[in-house]
């Protein structure tokens, strides 16, 4: 398969879930709320877009400098920060994960995840002979990843948090980092997180409701409990679009992080078989183009949008399923939320630029190889 196909492929990938997005958004809201949730996405959708074409289009390697690497790490840095700030940040679900500025909201940690996944490529490129070191290879990088992922907990957004901090580890793994100090933070993180969980209330709820749900079915596994029903009476055709009664009152934000059961209510198992597919398309061209990238620095860009794409999928797709406690990510490209969205697509937009890159390497390296006899006579 040539790069032109995985570009053409993860396109469409792309299309057939937000499309699918947009008709359930409808179909989860029903009449005017529907009307609104459709329109809303449609212009974050078209942001998205915008974003997209710049980053397909501008040559990715320009991001290769340290000037730009340092501004662009603390814009993320001062925009996590921002929703500490009173009038900015806005309280919800007991976590301080938004701000508002006028009538925009936005999510800090959408841009947090994608310029740590910058910032660790281009540092894992340009000390890549001293990666090996335990300075260079675990230390630095650390703090680099402690400090993004400290703010992050700290507003409470569990969910986020762990994506990031699997995110990076899995970059540093692919950048050369020894493994066994990538184990040595991951012994250390999650020893800060299962602190951080057992000191609060609200996630205790949801790891306890996740353990014996019938127990707390009524509080806090009532969101999980009324998904399954919905994914239940599905059955494998589903009741049929907008037939769906769980959304009616009974799962909560059935139009952002539970919005799968809703597709399962409604279209049945099948399509929820159908989006778990797309994603695993989405994520085996995604690998391709990281193997045929034409630069580590591109490479490792690549992987970790992949894998944070991806993992996002898995973990809310789990999460609905009642295979992991309540994690509160949202479902790429199909939930509701302009701030995912936006970020998820500049994220393919970066994606489609490497595998063009990617496609001119393969084509120059041919030519070379072509012209090579010609040049020898």
């Amino acid at each position: 398969m040539n790069n032109q196909r995985i570009s053409y492929g993860i396109l469409l990938c792309v299309a057939l879930l937000l499309g699918l997005g947009l008709v359930m958004l409808y179909s989860a809201g029903m009449g005017q709320k529907g009307t609104v949730y459709v329109q809303m996405q449609l212009l974050w959708a078209g942001v998205g877009f915008i974003a997209l074409i710049v980053c397909s289009t501008i040559d990715y390697q320009r991001l290769k400098s340290p000037l730009f690497i340092i501004i662009l790490y603390g814009v993320a840095v001062v925009l996590l920060l921002s929703v500490f700030i009173p009038g900015l940040g806005v309280k919800a679900n007991g976590a301080l994960r938004w701000g508002k500025i006028g009538f925009v909201r936005y999510q800090p940690s959408e841009v947090g995840k994608i310029v740590i996944i910058i910032v660790l490529a281009f540092y894992c490129d340009y000390i890549h002979r001293k990666i090996k070191t335990f300075l260079g290879g675990i230390v630095v990088p650390s703090v680099l990843i402690g400090f993004m992922a400290g703010l992050i907990i700290l507003g409470k957004d569990y969910g986020s948090t762990i994506l990031t901090g699997v995110v990076c580890l899995a970059i540093l793994t692919i950048g050369g980092t020894r493994f066994r100090y990538i184990l040595l933070v991951s012994f250390a993180g999650a020893a800060i997180f299962y602190v951080a969980i057992t000191n609060n209330e609200n996630r205790m709820g949801r790891i306890n409701a996740w353990k014996n749900p019938k127990q707390y079915a009524t509080t806090f596994a009532y969101q999980n409990t009324q998904a399954w029903i919905a994914l239940g009476s599905g059955g494998w055709r589903g009741k049929g679009l907008g037939e769906s009664r769980q959304k009616y009152g009974f799962v909560p934000e059935n139009h952002t992080d539970f919005i799968l059961a809703i597709i399962g209510e409604e279209l049945g198992l099948r399509a929820t078989l159908g989006v778990v597919l797309l994603y695993i398309i989405f994520t085996i061209l995604g690998g391709l183009v990281a193997y045929r990238a034409p630069d580590l620095f591109g490479m490792l860009i690549a992987a970790g949008i992949t894998i944070m794409i991806s993992l996002q999928a898995i973990i809310n797709i789990a999460v609905v399923t009642g295979v992991i406690p309540n994690k509160g990510l949202p479902l790429p490209l199909i939930s509701y939320g302009g701030s995912n969205l936006v970020i998820t697509m500049a994220g393919i937009g970066l994606l489609l630029n490497i595998c063009r890159k990617g496609q001119d390497s393969l084509l120059n390296s041919a030519t070379d190889v072509s012209l090579e006899p010609l040049s020898a006579g």
